[in-house]
């Protein structure tokens, strides 16, 4: 049976068919192959040394680099004519998701392989590619990303760092200052924006610390990824060839964009890792920990918290590897039609970059609710600086910020799927129209149906219907000022998100049980209904305060009379759900789905 191809942000207005996503349980041998060796990697490499990691002893974290470039983690989506393993766009979220619980070590890998690698791949020329890619695949060079400057940070095309021509046209002198640099320190290759004259949008460069004229201040003191390298880097009219223009001229913050939905979604499956560590430690704490003569994973409010963090990582990494698939299949699609592969590569992502911004900050905050969570489980001692949620809470935080905050990335949610609409990409207004219609007219009481996942797909669909409903109704209303209302635009991308998760969630758990069986996911099934309740109740609170934040008089109350139908769910006892989740993750001492 032929794929149907999704398009970004379709999810919102179509259903989608459990058969037609990928689910991790799907892996296949030579995938699971690649996750043991990540997973071996850490376990001899990073985790031993994780008190020398954070020191930065001098010279440690690049011969953990070469180590992980001898195994090919360097290389594992670099194609194969520049070194690399040719591998899809899944087998590198699944390379993120188990190096994600290597801290600093994490942050590392991935600016090596993502940002400061990936600029050279997908936009360099072939002379760039044959020169820098093989070098970095292999880990004989480490690479860097200057983009952000003391004065523009989430405003990244206000930088002020300068190319200037020099006489003979051979290079460009550019000169500047960028901080928060990851792996300043040892960095052999920076890719640098800068503005050439008064051009108003960024160049991009590919500049080599051998160039000269790199000056940087000592290593910056961070409240967690302590052993990430991280400097401010000055160039001081440092000379770069014309050749090592990346791109056009003026493309360069069309590159950071790029670029960064790449990592939004990377940082999402990082969080997973991460997440699954702290699950399986907390697990292991609340089996060993005694008090009042009883082991502390015997106490509900203890089951509470251990069900609620797996659930969370569950529903997360749902979604992470659903969006992954749907860009692998956006990228076969493309290279089909004869689009050229590094093109196709981020033409597949930039689609689906509303589901990177999910998952950046669906995964960045379950990670935080996992680790701070898992002080908890850990009690006085998850306080001390000599257990290991210490280093894992404070390595959580940076994640919120990274790849454009949080809040940044929600507003970008809403703003993306708006302009898709308005470009006819996206209909969102005959459903939104639709929605309008109903709310209008008497709901339909039809035959019920029972069957497994029925409910749950109403469910969702009434959750779809409450966004369009208040999305449709915010645009209609405050047109052109929308754009300034940040608090309405944050609750429809709360809603929006919720849905999304929800929805892979489903999907998941539904061909879980097509393939095993209903007996043999009972834990899912329950993972699944606790997101899912919780989902309606989050959406029903953005819906409320959205629909209050703009409407008024006999319009409010239409709303929120069809905001109520719409988050109406039938009564479930996630208490005692949550109990059986936790029950199998206490027997299994580790997080088992």
């Amino acid at each position: 049976m032929e794929k149907t191809h999704t398009k970004g942000g379709e999810f919102i207005i179509k259903d989608t068919e459990a058969a037609d996503i990928f689910i991790p349980e799907e892996f296949d041998e030579e995938q699971l192959m690649i996750k043991k060796t990540c997973e071996d990697f850490l376990q001899a490499e990073v985790n031993p040394n994780l008190d020398r990691i954070d020191k930065l002893e001098e010279g440690l974290m690049p011969s953990l680099l070469d180590k992980a470039g001898e195994l090919g983690l360097l290389a594992v989506s670099i194609p194969e004519e520049y070194g690399g393993f040719g591998k899809n766009f899944n087998t590198s979220m699944l390379v993120a998701d188990i190096v994600g619980a290597g801290h600093s070590f994490a942050v590392a890998i991935s600016a090596h392989t993502g940002i400061g690698t990936l600029p050279i791949l997908y936009y360099g020329n072939e002379a760039q590619k044959t020169k820098y890619i093989p070098k970095l695949a292999s880990g004989e060079w480490k690479a860097s990303y200057c983009l952000t400057e003391p004065n523009s940070g989430s405003d990244a095309n206000s930088g002020r760092t300068k190319a200037v021509l020099n006489k003979e046209g051979t290079h460009y002198l550019i000169t500047g200052q960028k901080m928060w640099i990851t792996n300043g320190g040892f960095a052999d290759i920076f890719i640098v924006f800068a503005k050439i004259e008064d051009d108003e949008n960024l160049t991009a460069f590919i500049v080599e610390k051998g160039f000269g004229g790199i000056t940087m201040n000592p290593e910056e003191h961070k409240m967690g990824i302590k052993g990430s390298s991280t400097r401010q880097v000055f160039f001081n009219d440092c000379p770069v060839p014309v050749e090592n223009m990346l791109s056009d001229r003026q493309n360069g913050f069309k590159i950071a964009v790029n670029i960064l939905n790449i990592g939004r979604i990377k940082l999402g499956a990082a969080a997973i890792g991460s997440s699954r560590a702290v699950i399986d430690k907390s697990i292991n704490y609340a089996n060993e920990r005694v008090q009042f003569k009883l082991q502390i994973s015997k106490f509900g409010a203890i089951r509470y918290k251990l069900a609620e963090m797996a659930t969370r990582n569950f529903a997360i990494e749902s979604a992470c590897y659903r969006a992954g698939q749907n860009i692998d299949d956006a990228y076969d699609a493309l290279v089909a039609e004869g689009m050229e592969t590094g093109k196709a590569k981020l033409k597949s992502t930039e689609e689906f970059a509303v589901e990177c911004a999910i998952l950046k900050v669906w995964g960045s905050e379950m990670l935080d609710y996992v680790v701070d969570e898992g002080v908890q489980v850990y009690g006085g001692m998850g306080y001390s600086a000599e257990a290991p949620m210490d280093r894992a809470y404070r390595d959580s935080r940076i994640n919120r910020i990274f790849e454009g905050t949080n809040e940044i990335n929600r507003l970008l949610i809403v703003d993306m799927l708006l302009k898709r609409a308005l470009k006819g990409e996206l209909d969102l207004m005959t459903p939104a129209q639709e929605v309008a219609s109903e709310l209008m007219s008497i709901p339909e009481f039809g035959e019920e149906d029972d069957s497994l996942f029925a409910a749950e797909k109403k469910t969702l669909k009434n959750l779809k219907k409450a966004g369009l409903m208040i999305a449709g109704s915010a645009v209609q209303k405050l047109m052109m000022s929308l754009a300034k209302e940040q608090e309405i635009l944050m609750n429809i991308a709360d809603i929006i998100g919720a849905v999304y998760v929800a929805e892979s969630t489903i999907l998941r758990v539904e061909k879980l049980v097509t393939a095993r069986g209903e007996a043999a996911v009972q834990g899912q099934l329950d993972m699944m209904r606790i997101y899912l309740q919780e989902a309606v109740d989050s959406v029903y609170l953005a819906g409320k305060e959205a629909l209050n934040s703009f409407a008024e008089g006999d319009e409010l109350n239409m709303m929120l009379v069809g905001l109520r139908r719409f988050t109406k769910v039938a009564p479930y006892n996630i208490k005692d759900a949550r109990q059986r989740v936790a029950k199998q993750l206490i027997e299994a001492n580790k997080y088992c789905y």
